[in-house]
């Protein structure tokens, strides 16, 4: 009977939801923001392939290391190696992080792709990322005040890295974008179902 009924609603009614099942027009730049994500991915593990073979050969081969890189004891770097070794053990932890955003966007781009990107998973996907992010945004405190405090006025350490307002309002924007998936997730699903 509730089959019936709903069916027999959907075709008298003026709004008939299963035939516009979110249909989204084609756009050009879903195909380029899947290459980009797809490329993005794999430079971040070569990233930290690379971040590891420079941190092992420092810990190695450290004069080698120094030699081929063109490092000498007046550049001031040796007496800050051990807190360079620290900020790239950080940076070896950004990896996974970057790879959880990176492959969480992938998946929501491939639902929107596939016309339907209003779905539960979606707003799991975009919580990950968020806390994801958010583990970011500490890493680039905590590197910021590594190189603060290994940085002196005689060899000063510039780095990207410390408090980004703009990184902290992506976190917050992320949660809130989460939760906005997750209640139309919901109310999509009720709709559904009423009509």
């Amino acid at each position: 009977m509730h089959l019936y009924c709903r069916n027999s609603i959907r075709e008298i009614s003026f709004i008939n939801i299963s035939s516009r099942r979110f249909q989204v027009a084609y756009s050009s730049a879903l195909p380029i923001a899947w290459i980009t994500l797809r490329v993005l991915i794999l430079l971040n593990w070569l990233y930290g392939a690379a971040i590891l073979a420079l941190l092992i050969a420092t810990i190695v081969a450290e004069e080698w290391t120094f030699t081929a890189l063109g490092i000498t004891p007046s550049s001031g770097i040796p007496s800050m190696i051990m807190g360079l070794r620290a900020i790239a053990v950080f940076g070896l932890v950004a990896v996974p992080l970057n790879a959880v955003v990176l492959r969480r966007l992938l998946v929501i781009v491939e639902t929107v792709r596939r016309g339907d990107p209003f779905v539960a998973a979606n707003a799991s996907h975009l919580h990950a990322i968020a806390w994801a992010l958010l583990g970011l945004q500490v890493l680039s405190l905590v590197i910021g005040g590594i190189g603060e405090a290994i940085s002196t006025p005689a060899h000063p350490l510039h780095l990207d890295a410390g408090f980004s307002p703009s990184g902290w309002l992506a976190v917050l924007l992320t949660f809130i974008l989460a939760r906005v998936f997750a209640e139309g997730t919901l109310m999509r699903e009720d709709l559904e179902g009423t009509v």
